[in-house]
């Protein structure tokens, strides 16, 4: 399932349906806002690139609840309702999971003080990044040197001001010299990892997260613990009777060198396909033992 307009950058699709095929599952791609789709007549929907979900949370939750009365709804509508907010995070640390730190505030906080409360906690950090608690593709993304406070203050005001909340966080100097770590995971099951380069430039600007961007690596084994243990809290704390069938968790090392999980995608990621061998029919054939379960 996808919309029209991230169809085109959702790289992952041809691999799958190509590795549907080979197990004996027959696709087709949907997208979430047609009103003329029959969801019942499908065995499973699998959400894959609704991307557009951003402009329209409230009526793309409201469309998972009507799927999933209607089938069975791949993650689940409960995945979806707690994942599309990076509140997710403070759940997580309560829950024993090394996170980037993070400063969650709502419109009615004072932005000029929710950054130097930042700043002041982590005096180590010579730069921090103010996102949107509900976002994608890293838009409205922004990082900000220590002494640029007032521009961080007023991004964060614009966020208040377009009605959402916000967190702001430390930006590890790592994330310059060894970008981000992506790691895959089917059925609980370690699949393969990507290595991203950082998005964020220190000149304010944002880049696109291409294909030419990530490159194929092997995630170290306190990578593999963390992001076990993030998909582990998450299940638990979902109450999930199965583990997720697919999940992306994203990691950077902290100023001493501790992976910390930056996102943990398990709505709707980009699983980076095209980057592990044989990775699609891994995924394809999990989702055809769930499917006929």
């Amino acid at each position: 399932m996808t919309d029209r307009v991230s169809l085109p950058i959702d790289y992952d699709m041809p691999l799958l349906r190509e590795a549907c095929a080979k197990v004996g599952l027959e696709t087709e791609v949907c997208q979430w806002e047609d009103a003329e789709v029959d969801w019942a007549r499908f065995d499973a929907v699998v959400l894959r690139s609704p991307w557009n979900y951003v402009d329209q949370l409230p009526e793309f939750l409201a469309w998972c609840e009507r799927v999933e009365k209607a089938t069975l709804l791949l993650n689940p509508l409960a995945v979806a309702r707690w994942a599309l907010d990076k509140s997710y995070l403070a759940d997580l640390a309560a829950l024993g999971v090394p996170v980037v730190p993070s400063r969650f505030a709502s419109p009615g906080d004072d932005p000029d003080l929710v950054v130097r409360e930042v700043l002041e906690k982590h005096p180590e950090a010579t730069e921090i990044v103010v996102k949107p608690g509900i976002g994608a593709y890293s838009r409205n993304v922004r990082r900000f040197t220590r002494p640029a406070t007032r521009e961080a203050a007023a991004h964060l005001s614009k966020l208040f001001d377009e009605g959402g909340h916000a967190l702001v966080q430390p930006y590890f100097a790592s994330v310059d010299r060894d970008g981000e770590t992506n790691l895959i995971y089917f059925d609980r099951e370690y699949s393969h990892a990507i290595r991203k380069a950082a998005m964020l430039m220190p000149d304010g600007t944002v880049h696109v997260p291409t294909l030419d961007f990530r490159k194929p690596r092997v995630a170290d084994q306190d990578e593999r613990a963390v992001a076990s243990a993030a998909l582990d809290a998450a299940a638990s704390h979902l109450g999930l009777d199965r583990p997720l069938l697919y999940g992306r968790v994203d990691l950077v090392r902290d100023d001493r060198g501790q992976p910390r999980v930056l996102e943990l995608d398990i709505c709707e990621p980009s699983l980076n396909l095209p980057f592990g061998d044989g990775s699609a029919l891994r995924f394809a054939t999990v989702l055809a033992n769930r499917v006929g379960s």
